[in-house]
């Protein structure tokens, strides 16, 4: 089951994960939302929309914009809806 990791910590876990360029997308049901912390880093993409990100901290330390979701995903990208993705040392383990 795939599962996200930052500073020794589960922070999402689920075995419905969307794959989209080499990206594990986890459904929102399926992490830890203690460790996010929303902020206002956004980017485009043209196919997918407009990305927001979040900061994650664990055991008093912070990976700042560490995860993005498409809130409201183009309708190319509507299965990642609800879903987030990581990146910036965040390990994906299967």
């Amino acid at each position: 089951m795939p599962k996200a990791i930052w500073n020794d910590q589960v922070i999402a876990e689920s075995e419905h994960t969307v794959m989209v360029e080499g990206n594990h997308y986890f459904p929102s049901d399926s992490i830890s939302e203690e460790f996010f912390t929303p902020t206002q880093t956004q980017t485009q993409c043209p196919w997918k929309g407009t990305a927001s990100y979040f900061s994650l901290e664990v055991d008093g330390e912070q990976n700042t914009d560490a995860a993005w979701s498409y809130p409201e995903p183009k309708e190319a990208a509507e299965n990642i809806r609800g879903h987030y993705a990581f990146w910036k040392g965040v390990t994906i383990s299967e």
